[in-house]
């Protein structure tokens, strides 16, 4: 592996397209599925357009938009490299149905929105946790990075105690300057659902997430959301009474306060693993159906 650049805590695995022409060729998979458009990626597109084998993608990450944060590089030249990777494919599956007309806007073709689900014997309604910390509770879980816009989230104006679940490049930096800030760290199953438990309100300060699971984790506990009208809180959010969206995120979070939590709980239902695997299969599928498909790109 290498590590990416401008990112070096992700680290990027290689192969070349000659190798995987050949695991493709020895295995012969009913579908392909390319899932990210790193350099395993983009071996496997070319591999697969080389053997004529049609194949799907998926969308996940903003990149431009990560990149630009943190090197002089234009979102509109990261989008037109994205663009032509996914060009090829039979479906570019999508996480949401705003993220799908963004990327229309911008001229990706054969979008398909693939909802996200959430584990509901881990993520759920439990009695609230006593953190020994004034309330009420503003929580995030997510990335410490700079594209996660946590600082703007910490510098709220808010009563009681924020609290940031994570670990991530800019933790050490943000523990120095926020020294009333509680950070916990990385946090995994039930350690992760007791900090939900703790929560009054879920903090969603992010403007370049795709979807955001930590969305629909929060709600299946009955956490109310504050978040940006971005894609993401807008598609799992919207007009209901799960959480409030603004572009004033100290206003979305007071508003929040004064929302059921059975009504987060209640909203979190529309997102099933079994959604998801049945739009994934409907899309996978359609490539049994045309294996003559002649691909170009």
């Amino acid at each position: 592996t290498v590590a990416c650049p401008t990112y070096p805590e992700i680290r990027l695995a290689l192969a070349s397209a000659d190798a995987l022409g050949r695991i493709i060729r020895d295995y012969q998979p009913d579908v392909i599925h390319i899932a990210t458009e790193g350099p395993i990626g983009y071996a496997a597109r070319r591999a697969a357009l080389r053997a004529g084998r049609p194949f799907t993608t998926s969308f996940h990450t903003r990149f431009p938009e990560y990149l630009s944060k943190r090197a002089p590089i234009p979102e509109n030249l990261t989008y037109a490299l994205l663009r032509r990777f996914h060009a090829p494919a039979t479906a570019c599956l999508v996480p949401t149905e705003s993220m799908r007309q963004t990327l229309a806007g911008l001229g990706f073709a054969n979008l398909v929105t693939w909802t996200r689900g959430v584990d509901r014997s881990l993520f759920r309604p439990q009695p609230k946790v006593d953190l020994g910390l004034p309330g009420p509770v503003f929580l995030t879980v997510s990335r410490v990075a700079p594209e996660k816009n946590i600082e703007t989230f910490l510098d709220l104006d808010l009563p009681g105690s924020k609290v940031v679940v994570g670990d991530g490049p800019m933790l050490p930096e943000l523990r120095r300057r926020y020294p009333g800030v509680h950070f916990a760290g990385s946090q995994t199953g039930e350690a992760l659902s007791r900090y939900y438990a703790a929560a009054d309100v879920f903090v969603f300060p992010s403007l370049t997430d795709t979807f955001g699971i930590v969305l629909i984790e929060a709600l299946a506990c009955g956490v109310p959301v504050a978040a940006y009208p971005e894609p993401g809180p807008l598609d799992v959010v919207g007009d209901t009474n799960a959480g409030c969206i603004s572009s004033d995120l100290r206003e979305a979070c007071l508003a929040a306060l004064t929302l059921e939590r059975a009504d987060a709980l209640e909203r979190s239902l529309a997102y099933s693993w079994e959604a998801c695997a049945d739009i994934f299969l409907s899309a996978t599928e359609a490539l049994q159906v045309q294996p003559e498909l002649q691909l170009a790109g």
